[in-house]
């Protein structure tokens, strides 16, 4: 090979031009404009088929050799070609002549394989091969065309090959001699190559195989002694994952030689691992570019990458359609060779082990094969051993089809604490079980094999946790009435400095009110009233679903704004799903005990986050409260407090000079109040809020439990809401006597929450006196008292707004956040 200690020349560089660079005239005469414009004095540009090509052939061979028709797209191709020819040149009938000489060369070997019925390796490396000889030619004619002299190297003249079991070996000794007497005859400082094909021993043309014409690029730059290989296709370099299965993707500024190694190995669309070969034994950087974006730098990959200074995972990939083959059993336990016996007959059977797992117990060893390999690879097992099948010291060999290896990679791995668990976490908050796990001892590769359906969750989901992306969550918004649309105003103001500052990404996948839905891909809030009216779909929960669950985002959320105990009902079914619900609506935590045992269970099994705050306090940690309190040993011995901000508000305004039928029509226009203001009046708004407080405390407290005393005349109470408002003056007699006579005992009236530690619980009005804490409070705000056993003389005190759609909104938003940060995002 030629020796890593030559001096590099700076004044050389090497180009590789993909397919779909060179896929018509406009591109080549694109790739030439790039060449013809870089600054090196000495350049080397390696050039694939026009894309399409390669393909093309190769069908029309197994065409011939099926006796089938081949001349159709055989013509189709030779015509592609002349066109090129024409639009690149402007007297083309010499390149013309030449073209159409090839094409015979080309038919003529299709009607021999036809008369064969069967392609011989010489005649299928021949036919396969025309097209980087095509291109090349085209290329070069362009340039010397355009007035630069470019000299054309057609590398089976001068690059000799032989075939391994692991690929073409580059016979470098004789292939520099013979570089060197071309370049006698050539001395021009700039030279178009044919990627792809090369000179067997046998003195016949071949070919490098799939990805030869990448392998090629770093061949002739280092038979040229080239100080850089850029390498152009149609992406930005190499990126942190697939972009088809993870959009929020990123282009990597550099990577270092083993990184681009474990990373193709799995698939990654990076670079072919046999291409860095002569790059690793000299040096060589090699920069992944964009044709069609070439102000953009790419990716440099060396040896060194980045110095270590970037995260741990540099990418993460997916290689799919794989199965598991485990051969299992006690008498595996301690015994010296089974490993060895496994590979074995999977190696005589000729079946490729993309990734092996063993447990130090030793009962079983497992081994992750091609799918369309697992039934070969069981019969392998089942034969190789079959007497401690019969004697019963193995049980069996099972296989699981389904699944993909999801690998994380990185130099920055190496030595570093927590990030196998930072994985781990991320794919089990996504609900992605791990089937097997293997690291290798330089720490550079953690991979695990997961079921295919779960694969692009868990690429999100992992991808988002090393903080290559934004942590993505998938939302459907639920009631966007007043909270509601205050919630998802603040979601659209909010989202682009969550994005950039955060690493953030909500995006609104579903919106429903009682009558009809919208379902969205793109996510974004932006429109959502203008879509909510003019959508037909009516309302479907069981679809909301499924659309968030087809999603393949990682995370989904319900955001439950609605006051629907329907609604509250779908809780269980949701977190079961492993779908987070957050939610202002109490009739979850306040409903049936059943129900709400139901949801605690469905959290607890699926791991899914079920946020509530805003049941209680609105925008207040009334709830985080009480729990920080009792999970630090505390022991309550009671709650009071004003727990409705509408009623608050109502009796920190009623002094008896506005009629207190206004003042209620007023906070229902403010939107203090519920939709129907009898859930405030009556005291359940009050009551279920004091039983999710409570339940909190772990009290089986229902809310027929709540002594409760209503403020909602009887006459009114089973009425249509429309009625209830119309007859709200009934009110105001019965309110202006309790005022009257409060003041005549110096006290205030408010409503008041009380709970003990014996779970008495009641709600109602109160005369309290005029210089009671709870006297004087702000307009809306709520205050709750916690008295506990480290709080008994001197009560912790929780105050402030408690009703106003803004404020509701903005304590939903809070759970929205802590839940994204709880799901790893940098909050």
């Amino acid at each position: 090979m030629v020796s890593s200690q030559v001096a590099q020349s700076p004044s050389c560089r090497a180009h590789k031009f993909g397919g779909s660079s060179l896929a018509d005239a406009s591109r080549i005469r694109h790739v030439a404009s790039l060449m013809l414009g870089a600054g090196e004095p000495r350049q080397v540009v390696v050039v694939s088929a026009i894309q399409g090509t390669t393909n093309a052939l190769i069908a029309m061979t197994t065409a011939a050799a099926a006796g089938e028709d081949w001349q159709a797209a055989w013509s189709a191709l030779r015509t592609q070609h002349a066109d090129a020819a024409s639009a690149l040149l402007e007297a083309p009938a010499e390149l013309h002549a030449w073209i159409d000489a090839r094409f015979a060369d080309i038919a003529d070997l299709l009607r021999a394989v036809s008369l064969l019925r069967q392609p011989g390796r010489a005649a299928l490396d021949r036919i396969q091969g025309m097209g980087e000889v095509l291109s090349a030619t085209l290329l070069q004619a362009h340039l010397r065309a355009r007035g630069a002299d470019y000299a054309l190297l057609d590398a089976r003249d001068v690059l000799l090959v032989r075939h391994a079991e692991l690929g073409a070996v580059v016979d470098w000794d004789e292939s520099a001699r013979r570089l060197d007497a071309w370049r006698a005859a050539n001395p021009q400082p700039r030279v178009v190559v044919t990627g792809f094909v090369a000179g067997g021993e046998d003195g016949l043309p071949t070919v490098l195989g799939r990805n030869g014409s990448d392998f090629s690029g770093a061949i002739f730059a280092a038979l040229f002694d080239a100080a850089e290989l850029h390498i152009w296709s149609d992406v930005d370099g190499v990126l942190s994952a697939d972009p088809r299965l993870v959009p929020e993707a990123v282009s990597l500024a550099s990577m270092s030689y083993r990184e681009a190694c474990e990373l193709a190995y799995f698939g990654a669309k990076v670079i072919h691992p046999q291409t860095m070969t002569p790059a690793i034994a000299r040096g060589l950087p090699i920069l992944m570019r964009n044709t069609f974006k070439p102000e953009f730098p790419g990716t440099r990959i060396d040896a060194d990458g980045d110095g270590g200074h970037g995260g741990p995972v540099k990418g993460l990939t997916l290689d799919p359609g794989l199965a598991l083959v485990s051969l299992e059993g006690a008498g595996l336990i301690g015994v010296p060779g089974t490993a060895e016996r496994v590979f074995a007959a999977l190696h005589a059977a000729r079946i490729s082990v993309v990734m092996i797992s063993q447990g130090s117990s030793e009962h079983s060893i497992c081994s992750v094969v091609r799918e369309r390999d697992a039934e070969a690879a069981r019969r392998a097992l089942l034969d190789a051993f079959s007497r401690e099948l019969d004697g019963g010291q193995v049980q069996g060999v099972q296989v699981v089809p389904g699944i993909s290896v999801l690998a994380a990679v990185g130099d920055g791995m190496a030595g570093k604490p927590g990030v196998a668990a930072q994985l781990f976490a991320a794919l089990a908050r996504a609900r992605v079980n791990i089937r097997a796990i293997a690291q290798g001892a330089s720490e550079r590769n953690i991979s695990v094999a997961i079921a295919a359906e779960d694969a692009t969750r868990g690429l999100r989901a992992a991808h988002a946790a090393f903080w290559l992306s934004p942590q993505t969550l998938a939302l459907a918004v639920i009631g966007p009435g007043k909270v509601g649309a205050a919630l998802l105003d603040q979601l659209q103001a909010a989202l682009p400095r969550l994005r950039s500052e955060a690493n953030v990404d909500l995006r609104l996948r579903a919106l429903a009110t009682s009558r009809r839905m919208w379902l969205c891909d793109h996510g974004d809030p932006a429109d959502w009233r203008t879509r909510i009216e003019e959508e037909p779909q009516p309302a479907d929960l069981d679809a909301i679903t499924t659309h968030l669950l087809d999603s393949h985002l990682p995370h989904a959320v319900v955001i439950d704004c609605s006051a629907s105990d329907s609604v509250a009902a779908q809780y269980p079914a949701w977190l079961a799903a492993g779908i987070h619900v957050i939610t202002p609506n109490k009739h979850a935590g306040a409903g049936p005990l059943p129900r709400y045992a139901a949801i605690r269970e469905a959290r607890a099994s699926s791991g899914a986050r079920f946020r509530y705050e805003a049941t209680v306090g609105a925008g207040l940690p009334v709830i985080s409260t009480l729990r920080d309190l009792l999970d630090t040993g505390d022991e309550l011995v009671a709650v009071d407090g004003i727990l409705s901000g509408t009623l608050a508000w109502l009796f920190n305004k009623y002094d008896g000079s506005t009629p207190f039928s206004d003042l209620v029509r007023e906070a229902h226009a403010l939107g203090y109040t519920e939709p129907d203001p009898r859930d405030d009046l009556s005291g359940m708004d009050v009551a279920r809020k004091l039983v999710i407080l409570g339940r909190e405390a772990g009290m089986a407290l229902s809310l027929e439990d709540v002594r409760v005393q209503g403020l909602v005349p009887e006459a009114l109470r089973d009425t249509d809401r429309d009625s209830f408002m119309a007859g709200l003056a009934s009110l105001d007699a019965p309110m202006q006597a309790a005022l009257e006579a409060a003041r005549a005992r110096g006290c205030v009236l408010r409503y008041v929450a009380r709970l003990q530690r014996d779970g008495n619980a009641s709600v109602a009005l109160q005369e309290l006196p005029a210089d009671h804490a709870f006297a004087h409070l702000r307009l809306t705000d709520n205050c709750v008292q916690f008295t506990t056993r480290r709080y008994r003389d001197n009560p912790l005190v929780v105050q402030g707004p408690g009703a106003g759609p803004e404020v509701t909104a903005a304590g939903v938003f809070s759970d929205l956040l802590r839940l994204a940060a709880a799901l790893g995002a940098r909050l």
